[in-house]
């Protein structure tokens, strides 16, 4: 598991197994946001055991699964919301981070005054490509 901060109270990481919540709890995140759909892989036959885990452990969950590259209009409110109404600081996960990353800079995007050149930084600080992300943001 490979956490990389967005910004204060937000950070993002690739796959997570049920082990790993743990270690999410310990990190001191109050919140989970999973970005993985039912059945996309052998280790994600889908999200009952994380939740069941992550709530075990005290930490909110918030499942929000998405195809990759299939950020649809109702996905991108969803995670704002959930961003605003989650305890921070919030891990969101997916298979690489991708999704999440993408999720967060579109939902941000649309904040009044968003500095778009600090979240394409962000998102490349986190070790993603930031051009997929501006190409989403102009469309």
């Amino acid at each position: 598991m490979k956490i990389q901060q967005l910004e204060p109270g937000v950070a993002i990481a690739d796959a997570i197994s049920v082990a790993d919540l743990d270690e999410v709890a310990r990190r001191g995140f109050q919140a989970v946001i999973c970005n993985r759909r039912s059945g996309e892989a052998e280790d994600h036959p889908d999200d009952a055991a994380l939740r069941q885990r992550a709530e075990a452990l005290g930490l909110a969950w918030r499942c929000i699964p998405v195809a990759p590259g299939e950020y649809g209009e109702a996905d991108i409110e969803a995670f704002g919301r959930a961003l605003d109404a989650l305890p921070p600081p919030i891990l969101a996960f997916c298979r690489t981070g991708r999704r999440a990353v993408h999720l967060w800079a579109q939902s941000r995007a649309r904040e009044p005054g968003c500095d778009i050149p600090a979240l394409l930084e962000a998102a490349h600080a986190a070790g993603h490509d930031p051009q997929p992300i501006r190409e989403m943001l102009d469309a």
